[in-house]
């Protein structure tokens, strides 16, 4: 055989190779350090939703349901149950101050949760529960931001250092008469509430003229 014979052989075969593909890129290298992929399939998406139960009930209704999900163990879909409170002062009628529990949502539940037959059904058939907040009968998980400010309050405010608000069952608007101090028996109108401080601005008519005084809001009284 000749050098030319050799060397057709050799570009038939190049040819062959060629018509049968690209060669395959050689594998990743694996880490051994690296987390293992889990399977995700099948595995419920929890997030927060609201529920509307009737007023005045909501720490009952609370119990209940969690009392529920604990005899259905549905605790892995149904994890947390709130009502959201904040601590409020509040005073007796001879002055003392006692801290109670204020709701911000009357009316209103929130539970971290996944969504199914099974935990839909549990949250309907529950005494006191009408239904789940949201549009055209599909429940709305809540907003990042009113889960910040409804249910991570407590862990990013410094309760001990924050300053406690006073329960004051006044609205701005109300009609009052001041019951003690310079200005007894005057009667106005709130202008500004201050739970921080537990005062109230009330307006005044004095010598004809309106003026704004700011006052504790346990000396002044609803008409």
């Amino acid at each position: 055989m000749t050098d030319n014979d050799v060397q057709d052989e050799a570009d038939s075969g190049a040819e062959e190779v060629s018509a049968s593909g690209p060669a395959l890129p050689p594998p990743a290298p694996v880490d051994p350090n690296a987390m293992p992929k889990v399977e995700t399939e099948g595995e419920p998406v929890k997030d927060w939703y609201i529920l509307k139960v009737a007023f005045n009930r909501e720490d009952s209704i609370a119990d209940a349901l969690r009392k529920r999900v604990k005899m259905e163990d549905m605790g892995d879909l149904i994890e947390e149950i709130v009502v959201p409170s904040e601590d409020v002062a509040t005073f007796t009628r001879d002055g003392k101050r006692r801290v109670t529990k204020r709701k911000l949502l009357p009316g209103y539940i929130m539970a971290f949760m996944a969504i199914n037959d099974d935990t839909w059904f549990l949250v309907r058939e529950t005494g006191g529960i009408s239904d789940f907040t949201g549009s055209a009968g599909k429940p709305m998980p809540m907003e990042p931001e009113d889960v910040e400010r409804f249910i991570n309050r407590p862990l990013v405010e410094d309760e001990e250092d924050a300053p406690m608000k006073t329960s004051i069952p006044f609205k701005v608007g109300d009609r009052v008469r001041v019951k003690e101090g310079n200005f007894e028996n005057q009667e106005g109108e709130v202008e500004v509430v201050d739970e921080a401080n537990g005062r109230v601005t009330v307006v005044i008519n004095i010598f004809g003229r309106s003026v704004p005084m700011e006052l504790d809001h346990w000396q002044v009284e609803p008409l």
